[in-house]
């Protein structure tokens, strides 16, 4: 007998059974009490321009300092517009009276400064007293100050806020705006259709450059998340080659340990079983590294790449690459200086590849300048010191007053892979390094790579 499967049915929660109209409707509600309502007395000092910014930037410093606050110059205009314009409406009374009742509507723009919300609803509240109050006429229920005062209260406020809560705001102002002239017109006619039209192109405009100023953010962040990412990954792929180069090294080293461990029972005669384990354990050993050498070499190893048939190159290889340079065009003297030993091999690989480098970024960014490379064997490493001279010939003539520069920095002029991967060369190897301009426009790399006593081959 077998059990028949049964459907449990999962009930379903209130706001799931209801319609997407009406969840939309929902959220519209929603988003307009958050916008308007909530923190509508909230306290949100308008802050000044950046001083970096794309035109502060460029004014003297002395107008720079009163610059960043041309916003709050503007909203002050604004107000003093209102003011006047109140001013010089008669509201049946004259003298004080009517310069407290002007200034209504210019304290609903100065209030745009510090709490924008509230300014909104100060403005659209003191709109009906004004128009009874004032000579509004045919235009009720807008009195011309209010007309000026509200206009500008939408277009700070939409500049401070996001562009939905610039639609409640026009959307609540045409709702009373039709309501007074319907409800309380009494047959004038009504000036709320022009204050809408030129509403709307004002908030159209303001909506447009908060949309460009986010995508300029965004556009902004994402550049520099991928600058960061590119870093990284010239960062990985210098390391994956490193290691590659040094894989031959290691891998010739195990290579020559397993061998003399096979053969070292057979250089001794009548060895003990002892000895013939030890070198037997020893070889063993050298084989297993080398098969882990190659699984992580398979690791970092890209799918394109080929292993290289010739050796690594050492420092006795720096002849033919000084003269594969000077066949491309680039002057180059070489200096050695103490006394010539043979270093660790990943050493001299190192040495040889920092040499190369500099002086592939010194034929990129330095065409027809001359270049020297001084290699120093001292007691506690090995120092070598890259320097090339100011561009000449094919390189474009910098401006009067102005000292060209030999090879670039590659952070300005290029992808960055030349010092990225010497840095990373140097610091495996616990050296130093220091890269820089020189005084008649060329530039130096210089460094020091440690040995050892007992490191020398």
């Amino acid at each position: 007998m077998t059990d028949t499967p049964t459907t449990q049915r999962i009930p379903r929660t209130e706001a799931d059974s209801r319609s997407p109209e009406f969840r939309l409707a929902m959220g519209a509600l929603g988003g307009l009490r958050q916008d308007l309502f909530q923190d509508a007395f909230a306290y949100r000092p308008l802050a000044p321009l950046a001083a970096d910014g794309p035109v502060i930037r460029r004014l003297p410093g002395r107008i720079r300092r009163y610059a960043v606050w041309t916003p709050h110059a503007i909203v002050v205009g604004g107000a003093l517009l209102t003011l006047l314009i109140g001013s010089a409406v008669s509201y049946g009374i004259h003298g004080l009276v009517t310069l407290v009742l002007a200034a209504l509507p210019a304290a609903a723009v100065l209030m745009t400064l510090v709490r924008p919300m509230l300014a909104f609803w100060a403005s659209l509240a003191s709109t009906p007293f004004l128009a009874v109050l004032g000579s509004a006429g045919d235009g009720w229920p807008w009195a011309p100050a209010t007309i000026a005062s509200h206009l500008i209260v939408l277009t700070v406020v939409a500049a401070r806020t996001r562009p939905r809560a610039a639609f409640w705001m026009w959307l609540l102002t045409g709702v009373y705006g039709l309501f007074a002239e319907d409800i309380l017109g009494n047959g004038y006619s009504s000036e709320t259709a022009p204050v809408m039209f030129v509403a709307a192109v004002s908030l159209l405009v303001v909506a447009l450059a908060q949309v460009r100023r986010d995508a300029e953010r965004e556009v902004a962040a994402q550049q520099s998340v991928t600058a960061v990412e590119r870093d990284r990954r010239t960062l990985l792929e210098e390391r994956t080659t490193i290691a590659r180069e040094l894989h031959d090294v290691v891998a010739h080293h195990m290579s020559v340990v397993a061998i003399q461990a096979e053969a070292a029972p057979y250089r001794v005669e009548n060895p003990p079983p002892e000895l013939e384990q030890a070198f037997a354990t020893i070889r063993e050993n050298a084989v297993a590294a080398l098969t882990e050498l190659r699984r992580v070499l398979g690791v970092v190893r890209a799918e394109d790449y080929e292993a290289p048939d010739a050796p690594q190159p050492t420092l006795a290889d720096l002849g033919g690459l000084l003269g594969n340079v000077r066949d491309a065009g680039l002057e180059v003297d070489l200096a050695i200086t103490g006394a010539v030993r043979q270093l660790p091999p990943g050493v001299e690989l190192s040495a040889y590849r920092i040499t190369q480098e500099a002086l592939s970024n010194a034929l990129r960014h330095a065409p027809g300048a001359s270049a020297k490379v001084e290699v120093s064997y001292v007691l506690g490493g090995l120092g070598i010191r890259i320097v090339n001279g100011p561009a000449r010939g094919l390189a474009k003539p910098a401006p009067a007053g102005t000292a060209q520069r030999g090879l670039c920095p590659p952070l300005t002029t290029g992808t960055g892979h030349g010092l990225t991967g010497m840095r990373e060369r140097v610091s495996m190897l616990n050296g130093e390094m220091t890269t820089g301009p020189t005084e008649d426009g060329g530039y130096e790399v210089a460094v020091f790579l440690p040995v050892a006593k007992d490191e020398t081959a």
